[in-house]
């Protein structure tokens, strides 16, 4: 199945793309030929023998060859010697979507200018539901609700929003005095009623509003606006309510920097996200217990704890299980607040964990695979997604499509009216329709309402849409890919203990921290060196030959990887003395305080994505080439004084 997945890393598949872009093509054309074949063409036949026609035709076909021969300079994530980023092949089934709906150029905002491809967004968003574990039924009353982004940025964007207003909500109700709702009788206790208990008001206050007379209905709902968070804006609600305090939001210190971007753009503030340490690269369950039970006794609200399912960096992967077990934890102690994950990066590895029919998969079932993959505490966080809040997950990642695919999923699709915006121009309410199946659907028609941006691109939802159509997502289908580059990540790991015995002597190569999914780092120090500052310059002249340089012809590089640094306030004193020793350096030479590249250490990162790393078909391994040019540019470098 494989073989027919991608373009390919020596365009094996050209003829079927060929064959597809051209046979939509033509059948766009066709489709605007008859939209209203009466009308006259309003180009004429002869308007390409006109100069000016001709003249601009040249100017195009120029500008085109231009940059057709610019792009040749771009970095090949085609090829199975690309192991650096966050990117690899695109699948045909999205890249041959998304390229026959361009034309059609809908806009998922509304109905009235996406009809089709709005529906496909929507079931974008359950597909990933199932996959997810959340409910999926759009005729079950808490069905999940799912919707397309730029990319994993905005989705934790989105993540922050929908919790502060899902925290807020309930104080404005109390603050409106609106009759016939139990609420607590103090602002600290509303204000932490937790997310199902929030979700739970929101629909009170519909049912409660919906029984209304038309003026009491406005009347209410206009109170209840001029209470809330987002009317008065964070000034104007925490002037209200003195008593509170502004959220913080409590995240691994190996958090992507989007959440200190979201902090900022809300204006919560930079000061409101706490960083909490890592324990073997995870979060430390511990000190997140300990900060929560701070925060009770401080009378702290928390707005969010953040679980991180393959780090951007390391590709490891928090215990989201334990996290949303000190979240009921804290509920019992009047400390309400939401449990997002990050899974912007590993959000597609839970097609590993599922059958078709969207049950969970034994521990035991997903290791017949695997020599190593998943460990137990691995199992553990992917079985707990379902009884999360939200995810953030990113299609244009190990989904393998196009950028400009990210994705945020919130398990209780009710929470979402909190995020409403009216505008009368774009979108229409209709009556509730009596079937809930298709009451949801239709809701979610008006998409623009609900969503951080206002335009966004329709063919990225058919993209993704299709994909998921042709690849279901659980591990007979979809789970193929995630398969091979997680047993490419487990084959680049022992072989690199094999090139830690072939350079003894020469350097110390080690793996810093097992990998807990298709991403791996390299530590390396050349032997007899004690001196951090000298083992970094060492690791930043082998990456000058594996990054990207524009300036050289493409075919230079064998091969093309990242590298990235471990610092001791997120690896932890006790961890970072562990890696240090590891390739021979001495702990002295790390000072956190120093600017001398000697407060961090640099490792050599690869993201294996590519599902070719191991080209059985012709007997090659990829990763045993990149591992023995990699060995003899050690013994080079080393060898030349570098």
């Amino acid at each position: 199945m494989l073989d027919a997945l991608f373009l390919g890393p020596y365009g094996e598949n050209d003829t079927m793309l060929e064959k597809l872009v051209v046979e939509f093509l033509r059948d766009h054309v066709y489709w605007r030929r008859n939209f209203h074949p009466e009308d006259p063409p309003a180009i004429p036949t002869h308007a390409a023998q006109q100069p000016g026609y001709q003249a601009f035709e040249a100017r195009l076909r120029r500008e085109l060859h231009q940059l057709s021969a610019s792009l040749k300079r771009s970095v090949p994530f085609h090829s199975p010697r690309y192991i650096g980023h966050m990117a690899s092949d695109l699948l045909l089934p999205g890249l041959a979507a998304q390229i026959l709906t361009l034309p059609y150029n809908p806009n998922n905002v509304s109905e009235d200018a996406a009809p089709v491809t709005i529906d496909l967004e929507v079931q974008v968003g359950l597909q990933l539901a199932r996959m997810l574990g959340y409910p999926n039924d759009p005729a079950q009353p808490d069905c999940a609700f799912g919707h397309l982004t730029s990319g994993g940025t905005v989705a934790n964007y989105q993540a922050l929003r929908l919790a502060l207003a899902l925290k807020a909500f309930p104080v404005a109700l109390r603050a409106a005095g609106v009759p016939d709702i139990e609420l607590p009788g103090d602002d600290w206790s509303v204000f932490n009623t937790g997310p199902d208990a929030g979700t739970g008001l929101v629909v009170q206050w519909q049912d409660w509003l919906a029984a209304q007379s038309p003026r009491d209905r406005r009347r209410w709902r206009e109170a209840v606006q001029a209470e809330r968070l987002e009317h008065l804006g964070m000034v104007g609600f925490f002037a209200r309510h003195p008593d509170l305090r502004v959220p913080k939001v409590l995240a691994p210190i190996t958090a992507h920097y989007s959440w200190s971007k979201g902090l900022k753009l809300l204006g919560l503030g930079r000061d409101q996200l706490e960083l909490l340490p890592e324990r073997g690269m995870r979060l430390d369950a511990d000190a997140l217990e300990s900060t929560l039970q701070r925060c009770e006794r401080e009378r702290q609200p928390v707005l969010l704890a953040v679980a991180v399912l393959g780090t951007t960096e390391y590709g490891t992967v928090d215990p989201v299980d334990a996290v949303v077990d000190a979240r009921e934890r804290a509920l019992r102690m009047g400390l309400g607040f939401s449990v997002h994950v990050d899974g912007a990066w590993g959000g597609y590895l839970a097609t590993l964990f599922r059958n078709p029919d969207g049950s969970l998969r034994g521990l035991d079932e997903v290791r017949e695979d695997f020599a190593r993959f998943p460990l137990p505490e691995v199992h553990a966080a992917f079985a707990a997604l379902g009884r999360t809040d939200s995810v953030t997950v990113d299609p244009h990642k190990l989904g393998y499509l196009p950028y400009g695919a990210g994705a945020f999923i919130c398990r209780d699709h009710r929470a979402t009216a909190l995020l409403s915006e009216a505008a009368d121009y774009v979108f229409r309410e209709g009556p509730a329709d009596p079937d809930p199946a298709r009451n949801y659907l239709t809701r979610y028609r008006q998409l623009g309402q609900f969503v951080p941006e206002g335009s966004k691109s329709g063919a990225a939802a058919a993209a993704v849409y299709v994909t998921h159509k042709v690849l279901p997502l659980d591990h007979l289908n979809f789970g193929h890919l995630p398969r091979q580059t997680v047993l490419a990540a487990e084959a680049l790991h022992e072989a690199a203990l094999g090139l830690a015995r072939e350079l003894e002597g020469v350097a110390r190569v080690a793996v810093p921290f097992a990998p807990d999914s298709n991403l791996v780092c390299l530590a390396i120090n050349p032997a007899g060196n004690a001196d951090l500052s000298v083992a970094n310059a060492f690791v930043r002249r082998i990456h000058d030959e594996l990054r990207c340089d524009p300036r050289q012809p493409l075919q230079l590089k064998q091969f093309f990887g990242s590298m990235t640094t471990l610092r001791p306030e997120a690896v932890g004193d006790v961890e970072m003395r562990r890696i240090l020793g590891s390739i021979g350096l001495d702990p002295g030479t790390l000072d956190p305080d120093g600017g001398n590249d000697n407060d961090r250490l640099v490792i050599l990162r690869h993201t294996l994505m590519n599902p070719y790393l191991v080209d059985h078909a012709n007997g090659i391994s990829y990763i045993d080439m990149y591992l023995a040019y990699l060995g003899r540019r050690i013994s080079s470098l080393l060898e030349t004084g570098a």
